[in-house]
C-alpha cells in the first residue's frame, strides 16, 4: 500500500490561507489505512485549520468530504458540485491522487496535504515498512519472496556484502541484513542451492528512471 505522512500544519496553512472556500477531500484507501489521509483525518485537519483561521482573523469556509480513491474517474461521480463550491482543494491523497485531481479540475488549485513516502507493508498495527520500490522487474521468485532492491541498504542483487555483522546491516545497525533473511528463507524452503546462482545485471530500463511508465489492460480503449 502507499504510505503517506501529513505535512506540518504551518506548511498546509501557507498553501490555503489566501483562499476563502476550501474543500478538504479525504482518500479512503491506502493513506486512510495509515491514518493520514482518510475522511476522518480530513475532518481533524479542518478543525485545526479553522482554529488557525480564527487566530489570524481569516474568514474561511472549510468543507470536508471523501471518496474511495482519488486516482479513478468512477469515484468522482458525485463530486462535480462539491468541487465547484470550492476555490481550492486540499487533497489528503498520495501524490498520484493530487495530480489526478489537478488534471481533472484544471481551473481549481489542488494542494497536497500529505508527503507520499513509500510502498509499505503493515508489519504491526500502525507500523509500516517499505518493502517494494516498484522497480518494474520483480525478482521475488528467485529471492524467496524477500526483496533486496527495497530492503538492502545497498540494493545488492548478490549479497550479503562484507559489512554485515551479527546479521545486521552495516548502514542501519537496527536493520536485519536482507540477504541473511533470504538465505534463511531459501534454506527453510529447501532451495539453498538457488543462493549460488548469480544474478545477471538488472534491467533498470523498467524502473522509473526512463520517465513515467504506462500500463494498458488488454482490450481496453485508451
Amino acid at each position: 500500500m502507499i504510505v503517506g505522512e501529513q505535512k506540518p500544519l504551518e506548511e498546509i496553512w501557507s498553501m490555503v490561507r489566501e483562499h476563502r472556500n476550501v474543500l478538504l477531500l479525504g482518500c479512503n484507501s491506502c493513506v486512510a489505512v495509515c491514518h493520514q489521509g482518510g475522511t476522518k483525518q480530513a475532518g481533524v485537519l479542518a478543525s485545526l485549520l479553522r482554529m488557525q483561521a480564527a487566530q489570524e482573523g481569516v474568514d474561511m469556509t472549510l468543507e470536508v468530504d471523501g471518496i474511495e480513491r482519488q486516482c479513478e474517474h468512477d469515484f468522482f461521480m458525485h463530486m462535480a458540485d462539491v468541487v465547484a463550491r470550492a476555490d481550492a482543494v486540499l487533497s489528503l491523497a498520495c501524490g498520484i491522487g493530487v495530480q489526478f485531481m489537478a488534471e481533472k479540475y484544471g481551473a481549481t488549485p489542488v494542494y497536497p496535504a500529505l508527503n507520499t513516502t513509500f510502498l509499505g507493508a503493515a508489519d504491526q498495527p500502525g507500523f509500516f515498512v517499505e518493502k517494494c520500490q516498484v522497480c518494474g522487474n520483480c525478482i521475488l521468485a528467485a529471492t524467496a519472496g524477500i526483496c533486496p532492491v527495497a530492503r538492502c541498504g545497498k540494493r545488492l542483487l548478490n549479497g550479503p556484502c562484507g559489512g554485515v555483522s551479527n546479521g545486521k546491516c552495516e548502514i542501519h545497525k537496527d536493520l536485519d541484513c536482507v540477504w541473511r533473511l533470504i538465505v534463511e528463507r531459501l534454506e527453510a524452503l529447501g532451495r539453498l542451492d538457488d543462493y549460488e546462482k548469480l544474478f545477471p545485471l538488472k534491467d533498470w530500463s523498467k524502473d522509473r528512471a526512463g520517465g513515467p511508465r504506462k500500463f494498458k489492460v488488454e482490450g481496453q480503449q485508451p
